[in-house]
């Protein structure tokens, strides 16, 4: 079975403005999910301080959950620059959240990888942990939405440029298999491309056209989501990103996270 967690965004954007993340522990864990993902572009910016953030870390702790840092953040600049003062204030916020990965959008890669300065500054924060090393705070980027960031070719070429450097396993992938579909990228030629590289996984089925696409509840079987996942690793954690009912909270998030950890 595979671990599971649940991003704040499922139990809706408004009760996460209301009631804060930590409203919501208590249900995750009752769910049977292992890790919940705080995202910060739900948050107040004085929530998102490092001390708060270590007292929702000890919560989340002390809740039996491990947690995902989850920023809007880009790994790259619009100019294709490395985006260094983003990266180390999200390192900075997931350490203090005691955050297992710290995950960021791709942003504005577009062939240069920086590779040399991005391996200093990661040896620098101490996340260059020897291969196999247990518990270390990983840095994941996630395909998103939007063209710059989104697109197949831009994350070929990142890995691709880090093997070229020896440096395969200097950052990780999220993988979200509703985003290729906002980019009209294919997700299973994705799953096939990337798989060796992805750490983390966002479940969501998707609905609509255009701008009026929406992320959904995968249906139990779902062909998509499925083949999906049977393309990509097994023993990676896997997130619900798609909305809870709101009439039924509690029974939908037991029923997904069931689903989701033997899908």
């Amino acid at each position: 079975m595979a671990e599971v967690a649940i991003v704040a965004s499922a139990f809706g954007a408004g009760s996460i403005w209301r009631d804060g993340h930590a409203a919501w522990f208590g249900a995750t864990k009752a769910a049977g999910a292992g890790a919940f993902e705080v995202r910060r572009e739900l948050m107040h910016d004085a929530d998102a301080e490092p001390a708060a953030l270590r007292a929702l870390g000890t919560s989340l702790a002390g809740s039996g959950l491990w947690p995902v840092w989850s920023t809007p953040d880009t790994l790259y600049a619009d100019d294709g620059a490395l985006n260094e003062a983003q990266l180390r204030h999200a390192v900075e916020c997931a350490r203090a959240l005691g955050a297992r990965f710290v995950k960021l959008q791709l942003g504005g890669f577009a062939g240069e990888a920086h590779v040399a300065r991005l391996a200093a500054i990661l040896e620098e924060l101490g996340l260059k942990a020897p291969e196999g090393e247990e518990g270390a705070l990983r840095v994941v980027v996630e395909n998103g939405q939007l063209e710059q960031g989104g697109k197949l070719a831009q994350f070929t070429a990142l890995f691709r440029a880090l093997r070229a450097a020896n440096e395969d396993k200097l950052i990780g992938m999220t993988f979200d298999i509703g985003n290729w579909q906002w980019t009209g990228e294919a997700p299973l030629m994705a799953a096939v491309a990337l798989a060796p590289y992805v750490e983390y996984i966002h479940c969501k089925a998707v609905e609509g056209e255009g701008a009026r696409r929406f992320a959904c509840a995968p249906a139990a079987d779902d062909p998509l989501c499925r083949a999906a996942l049977a393309r990509l690793p097994a023993n990676v954690p896997r997130g619900i990103e798609f909305p809870f009912d709101e009439a039924r909270i509690d029974e939908d998030a037991s029923r997904y996270v069931a689903w989701l950890a033997t899908a």
